[in-house]
């Protein structure tokens, strides 16, 4: 059902505009499932593929490496020399962690601002072409109504079927009176006038016409060539904001127990290993009990079907977050701040519940992107299929809760609200995609029963 719905509105969208692309192109860029196999195709978690973005083969020492036991760390403790050899070992290990993380997080940064810019720059190729083909359609028009009003005025002069009469007709009566004659003489040449303008405003617009019309398909090819390449940079960026978390990960399960070790090896006192053993074990527990409490709350909040996001429409589509719509979609005046100026033109609907409240899956679906995504901040792009696509922007930091290639069930808790990127407060920047362009999000809602 789901299927069949979004499929008919991207079929609505594209005959409406004339902006999607061809079923080839559709199917190449959004018909596939992205797994995270073939999302790291390239080798995004190795050390050539992050090269790219300026991160240096020596960041992997730390996986290269096997990291010290507990075991290890006592018996350092007996020997002077296996002790001054495990503390260079591990504070080695922890200046690569800590090294890894900052580099493969530059880089992921890196490429979302890519990301950004190449979806921003598609969004206004979408308008640009959007304006010129409306330009066209109104050229065309005025073009058809001029020939249609000088076909009438043609008909008039000549609806005896070309002969005399009707010039007969205006001028009997007036060969006695010469003013008279001059007069008509003077308004039939001003008719001629009026109808040859009428017939020149007629070609006129129909080159102008046909000119932009011809601006339009150069603007529309330009459009389907930025398409692809937004694509291309969201999946190096997906790819980098992965080797990030890996690397992030890698360092919170293992940085405060090598301190704690470090600690150990170092301390002079009689505190013993197990004593920092058991302060590592003692946090993370604390951490475990957390993300199990994010869990169920999550699941709580909705964890199925038509859960937590608001009101419920058909086709099971569902509100993605509580509050006011504080912005709504089109031309709006820029706001600037510390993190930049917003865009002229608003792609989305921003709905405003406070910090930290939960952000709902709009839908079912795959999730294709998740990670930062420069002025939308941490963002989550989810495909519902038939070329149906909705974003989730301003994400707080940490607050994604969802990966890449995961399946996620319309109403689920998918992140929490923020104030990343470009924004000004903690709000929900929505928005929906139709063959990866934007579309006027309220409006695809309230179709669908749902208003945001």
């Amino acid at each position: 059902m789901n299927e069949r719905l979004a499929t008919d509105a991207a079929a609505a969208a594209a005959q409406d505009c004339s902006c999607a692309p061809t079923a080839a192109e559709r199917d190449s860029l959004w018909g596939r499932t992205i797994t995270r196999r073939s999302a790291f195709a390239l080798g995004a978690l190795g050390v050539v593929a992050l090269a790219a973005f300026g991160v240096s083969s020596g960041v992997s020492a730390a996986y290269a490496d096997s990291y010290p036991s507990w075991d290890d760390v006592q018996r350092a403790k007996n020997n002077e020399a296996a002790k001054a050899a495990e503390v260079t070992r591990i504070e080695s290990l922890i200046q690569s962690l800590t090294q890894n993380v900052a580099e493969t997080e530059a880089a992921a940064k890196t490429a979302s601002d890519e990301f950004f810019a190449a979806q921003q720059e598609y969004f206004a190729a979408i308008t640009e072409a959007e304006s010129l083909q409306a330009q066209a359609d109104e050229q065309a028009k005025i073009a058809d109504e001029s020939a249609r009003r000088a076909g009438q005025v043609a008909a008039q002069l000549y609806r005896s079927g070309g002969d005399d009469t009707a010039l007969e007709l205006f001028f009997s009566g007036s060969g006695a009176n010469a003013d008279e004659l001059l007069s008509r003489l003077g308004t039939m040449e001003k008719f001629l006038e009026y109808n040859q303008s009428i017939f020149d405003k007629a070609a006129s617009s129909r080159n102008a016409a046909q000119s932009l019309s011809d601006q339009a398909q150069v603007a529309r090819d330009e459009r389907d060539r930025l398409q692809r390449i937004a694509e291309q940079k969201m999946e190096a960026a997906q790819q980098a904001a992965e080797a990030a978390r890996i690397a992030l990960d890698e360092q919170t399960a293992n940085l405060d127990t090598m301190k704690a070790q470090l600690a150990a090896l170092t301390d002079t006192t009689t505190q013993t290993v197990a004593g920092y053993q058991a302060g590592v074990a003692a946090r993370e527990a604390e951490e475990r009990a957390r993300r199990e409490r994010e869990a169920a709350e999550a699941a709580a909040n909705g964890g199925g079907n038509g859960g937590g996001g608001g009101t419920a429409g058909s086709g099971g589509w569902v509100r993605p977050h509580g509050g006011a719509r504080s912005s709504s979609y089109g031309p709006r005046t820029p706001m600037c701040g510390p993190q930049g100026c917003s865009s002229s033109y608003h792609y989305g609907a921003d709905l405003a519940n406070g910090c930290g409240a939960a952000i709902y899956a709009a839908n079912s679906g795959t999730v294709d992107y998740a990670g930062a995504n420069g002025g939308y901040g941490n963002y989550v792009r989810i495909q519902h299929g038939g070329g149906v696509g909705t974003g989730y922007a301003h994400i707080r930091p940490g607050g994604i809760i969802v990966r890449q290639g995961q399946w996620v069930n319309s109403g689920q808790v998918i992140a929490y609200a923020g104030d990343t990127g470009r924004s000004f407060g903690c709000h929900l920047h929505f928005e929906v995609y139709i063959n990866g362009g934007y579309t006027n999000p309220v409006r695809f809602m309230e179709e669908r029963g749902v208003y945001v």
